[in-house]
């Protein structure tokens, strides 16, 4: 969809129960995050008390063409993106209850944040697209984990299927349907030689419990590297699976450190992630990559 420009906003006053109001949104401002670029602006304020703000409409703005990102009725909107480090532009407009619409905010960057994942892929599983209807039971068929996974996961890079062999959510020691207990996911990879330089782990979430989405202890080829604490979700993630649909309500988060280079072995490796406390989280992607 093609941002409303000037002249779109002008030639917008022909069709019934629209025309241009008067001003554009202020404050419009752009801040890169991990994979996330959060805009904000200040409420547009309407003239005169029979006019009131419907919903805004936020833009990216391209070369090859502006796209309509989301309407919302609040002054933010977190723009979800991928791991590269990319600078984007984006304008907002105002649409009032009678239909009209302000004139584009004046436009406004943010770059995002490089996540370790915008580095060479050394073990992935997943895409890391703010989505995971890419992995097994995915979106809503939680309730068939302790069939489909008696053993919990064990995933292969390279062999491995995620639409059969990773399960969208891990569940924790507090979920009754997966038998209130620890839950660890393996992921298994070959290395030709124990690597030079550290390697960095990144594991993005889709969604997480809001209440319980405790702890994992994350670990390599036996030995402990960290206990991640989740931060908490909506609660949504183990019935949908795509949190960068607009509208949608899941609460990604991600998660990022290096890996000690001694912690590797040339031949197999094995890195786990054990449920250790509170509920289940939801998969984005996580993997093991080399900086570039």
């Amino acid at each position: 969809m093609t941002a409303p420009t000037a002249h779109t906003a002008h030639t917008a006053a022909g069709r019934p129960g629209s025309g241009t109001a008067p001003g554009t949104v202020p404050g419009l401002a752009a801040a890169g995050g991990l994979g996330v670029v959060e805009l904000t602006w200040q409420p547009y304020k309407t003239r005169g008390a029979r006019q009131l703000v419907d919903h805004y409409e936020v833009y990216e703005l391209t070369a090859a063409g502006d796209t309509l990102l989301a309407r919302t009725l609040f002054p933010h909107h977190t723009h979800r993106v991928g791991p590269e480090p990319l600078t984007r532009r984006y304008t907002v407009v105002a649409v009032v209850d009678s239909g009209a619409r302000t004139r584009p905010a004046r436009a406004a960057a943010g770059t995002s944040e490089r996540s370790v994942a915008a580095g060479r892929p050394v073990a992935r599983v997943g895409e890391f697209d703010h989505r995971g209807l890419e992995f097994a039971l995915s979106p809503n068929l939680s309730a068939q984990y302790p069939a489909a996974f008696p053993q919990d996961v064990d995933f292969r890079h390279g062999t491995s299927d995620p639409a059969r062999d990773w399960c969208y959510l891990h569940p924790g020691p507090s979920d009754a349907w997966a038998g209130r207990k620890e839950h660890t996911f393996t992921l298994r990879f070959d290395l030709p030689a124990a690597p030079e330089r550290d390697l960095g782990f990144a594991l993005w979430l889709i969604d997480s419990h809001a209440t319980a989405a405790g702890t994992a202890e994350l670990a390599l080829n036996g030995r402990v590297v960290k206990t991640l604490e989740f931060r908490g979700g909506a609660t949504r993630g183990s019935l949908e699976g795509d949190a960068a649909r607009p509208g949608s309500v899941l609460k990604p988060s991600s998660y990022e450190l290096p890996l000690a280079a001694d912690l590797f072995a040339a031949g197999e490796n094995v890195l786990t992630v054990r449920k250790t406390s509170g509920s289940w989280i939801a998969y984005d992607a996580l993997g093991v990559f080399a900086a570039e």
